[in-house]
């Protein structure tokens, strides 16, 4: 088996002329038959990874997968491609699972998707010993470590049970991140040799990431809301209680939100899921509960109101913006009294001891993360052992890189050796206690004012002198860890630290934490939510989903051009002859009316002028399929998710664009579903999907409806 005939399967399944290197790399190693991990961020195709060795190998593929939604739209996926593929799991009846099992005997099946505790079973554990079983995958392979942050007993177990199989198969361990403590955690569990332990870079070029200190949180929430009308985010707080608090707010003060967490019945959730993926709602506020398996390509803003425990969840939470590739952002909200918020459900969960000083040590390299100085991006993707030697110049303290570099050396040095005189048994509170000069009663019993660096800071607060600890912890120079127990970190000296005080380095650093995040210009925000809500009012009286009408970008360009004519409008980006007939006019009222009252004349920036010429994203796609490429193909060379370009394509033809409708709408299955949508309306699409065939994808019903309103009388 080579890796050319792999490609070719490639080609003709997926329509992909190569691999990436990535992709490359794993596949290879696994049709050498070596137990294998890849770890590749999201969006980096790791399930090629294992379908394309699938087709080649003998027997079945058998894939582990934590989460039901995810299974069937693989699924799915696969048989759309022709390619022989079932899942096992708690939404089949019994009857149909024996179904299953019986054609996998036959041979009618080369994947099946699995649940890791229907292998707790014995009875799944005698039909899995007389299954051909050649090939297992482990997706969000994490979960099998110890270590990882999302550990499952039931993947630890599964593995177990996968290596005592009468015949051994070949292992890939899939994830899309991993620290090395659960790389070898993983390797040593599943024998995979760190000679086949192969990492993309983790690096997301179109994130900008923030950090901000000590901020009236739900009053920078809804000035951020305010500044940036339009978007779609989704804000993250720890507890039930501060999601329902924070949803109350804003929802108070008339923002659209709706909330989700796992006190609410599945009613409630399905709904606020619905209002999130199709615009109904610009924000939604979440426990971790939300996220896994959604696949909403533009989030453009991810705020986390307290900080979360470690940087794994961080990532995998932060990492739910831009995944169109469209620049968005991610900020972290710190507050001092998340930590013992966070230590608390450490400390009294129940873990064990020695996993509990694992979990506190990553939360206070979860800590350091919000007080450092330096590239947020570099921070995170050290942190899981990737070398990055270039900042990405747009994070928070990137672009904060006006304020002068800041000769802190001397207090540094009376920090350092504050500590080294307290003999590196405590914690930064006391240490800064001792350096202001504190009378606590602590430190008079324990004889710390006897020491000779007592008080040697007084000019400063405890507070600042506890924030400049942090600091230097956060730059490398104060470590800060749990020992035996303890229910705070002990700072120690590092080597940098060492060399401070023997003057062979001085310590430079900025601290100036103001941040300025990005914004749309003030002028266009009072007309985009002007337009937006007549997109939103055209939607509901049309059944039809607001993009549909005219897409975010488009209103953009209208606010920041503000047509005033007729030739103006229709040379917007996405207006067009057949939009400009059933919508221009109610919109080129609404800016005309907006301009008149706020005294405004039309852009004449050369700088938005040269923006406007810019061809527009989706006629960059609509270009490219007009070559011939498939639209796996338009998204591996433009870095986008397929939903995006599939959208791209749909604007394009309701512009007018020559689009060929059969190859998104099987046509066996077109009048049932313009059936239902002529039945149920066109405005959700859950209930049309619900009432078709499970082969009739979203795409199918998205484009019926584009076509449905191009031949509608007033579209001609």
């Amino acid at each position: 088996m080579s890796l050319e005939q792999a490609e070719l399967l490639l080609q003709k399944y997926f329509g992909y002329p190569t691999f990436r290197s990535g992709q490359k790399k794993i596949i290879e190693s696994i049709l050498a038959g070596h137990n294998t991990m890849g770890i590749m961020p999201t969006g980096g195709g790791k399930s090629i990874c294992y379908q394309i060795p699938a087709l080649m190998f003998p027997g079945i593929t058998l894939v582990v997968s934590p989460l039901i939604s995810l299974m069937k739209d693989q699924v799915d996926g696969l048989k759309e491609l022709g390619i022989p593929a079932t899942y096992i799991n708690s939404s089949l009846s019994a009857e149909q699972i024996d179904q299953r099992i019986i054609r996998l005997k036959q041979g009618k099946y080369k994947l099946l998707y699995l649940a890791p505790e229907r292998l707790d079973s014995h009875r799944f554990q005698t039909i899995f010993e007389s299954l051909p079983i050649y090939f297992v995958t482990i997706d969000e392979a994490h979960c099998i470590s110890q270590w990882g942050h999302d550990f499952r007993p039931s993947y630890r177990s599964m593995a177990d049970m996968i290596l005592k199989l009468p015949r051994r198969p070949i292992i890939a361990a899939l994830t899309a991140t991993a620290t090395s403590d659960v790389r070898e955690d993983i390797a040593s569990l599943m024998k995979i040799p760190p000679s086949h332990i192969f990492s993309t870079k983790l690096r997301r070029e179109n994130l900008s990431f923030y950090v901000r200190h000590e901020e009236n949180r739900s009053e920078f929430i809804q000035n951020y809301l305010r500044q940036n009308e339009g978007k779609t985010g989704i804000i993250y707080c720890a507890t039930r209680k501060e999601t329902d608090q924070l949803h109350a707010l804003l929802a108070g003060a008339g923002f659209s939100v709706a909330k989700y967490h796992g006190g609410m019945s599945e009613e409630e959730r399905n709904r606020a899921q619905e209002q999130f993926s199709y615009d109904q709602i610009q924000t939604i506020i979440a426990t971790n509960a939300f996220g896994m398996g959604i696949d909403k390509s533009n989030v453009r803003f991810v705020i986390h109101y307290n900080m979360p425990r470690n940087l794994e969840c961080y990532y995998q939470e932060a990492g739910r913006a831009g995944r169109d590739g469209e620049k968005s952002e991610c900020i972290l909200l710190f507050s001092p009294q998340d930590i013992p918020t966070q230590r608390y459900l450490i400390t009294h969960s129940d873990m064990t001891p020695e996993r509990k000083t694992y979990e506190l040590n990553k939360l206070q390299k979860m800590i350091n993360y919000c007080h450092a100085g330096g590239c947020l991006q570099k921070e995170i993707v050290s942190y899981f052992g990737e070398k990055e030697t270039t900042t990405c110049g747009t994070c928070g303290n990137c672009r904060n890189q006006a304020g002068d570099l800041s000769d802190i050396t001397i207090e540094a040095q009376k920090i350092f050796s504050c500590i080294k005189r307290m003999q590196e048994r405590f914690g930064l509170t006391i240490i800064s206690k001792v350096l202001r000069g504190s009378k606590s009663k602590r430190v008079m019993e324990w004889d710390l004012h006897k020491l000779s660096t007592y008080g040697i800071l007084s000019e400063y607060t405890e507070k600042e002198i506890l924030g400049l600890c942090k600091r230097l912890a956060a730059e490398g120079y104060i470590s800060l860890a749990y020992e035996g127990g303890m229910s705070f970190p002990i700072a120690k000296l590092t080597n940098k630290a060492i060399e401070v005080l023997k003057g062979m380095r001085p310590v430079r650093i900025r601290l100036d934490h103001d941040q300025s995040l990005h914004s749309e210009p003030k002028r266009s925000h009072g007309l985009f939510e002007e337009l937006r809500q007549l997109r939103k009012t055209l939607s509901e009286q049309e059944q039809l989903p607001p993009y549909m009408i005219f897409g975010d970008s488009t209103l953009k360009e209208m606010c920041r051009r503000l047509p005033l004519t007729e030739e103006a409008i229709r040379s917007i980006s996405g207006v067009g002859e057949r939009k400009y007939k059933k919508y221009g006019l109610a919109f080129l009222e609404a800016i005309r009316q907006y301009a008149q009252t706020h005294n405004l004349s039309p852009e004449t920036d050369p700088a938005a002028s040269a923006s406007s010429d810019k061809e527009p994203s989706h006629l960059v796609t609509y270009h490219l399929y007009v070559q011939g490429k498939t639209i796996d193909e338009i998204a591996a060379e433009r870095g986008l998710v397929r939903s995006t370009v599939e959208d791209h394509l749909l604007r394009a033809g309701l512009e007018g664009m020559d689009l060929s409708w059969d190859d998104f709408i099987p046509p066996r299955w077109e009048k049932l579903i313009m059936q239902k949508i002529a039945e149920l309306g066109a405005h959700k699409l859950r209930p049309i999907k619900d009432a078709l065939p499970p082969e009739v994808d979203y795409m199918a019903i998205k484009a019926a409806i584009a076509k449905r309103e191009l031949l509608s009388p007033t579209a001609k």
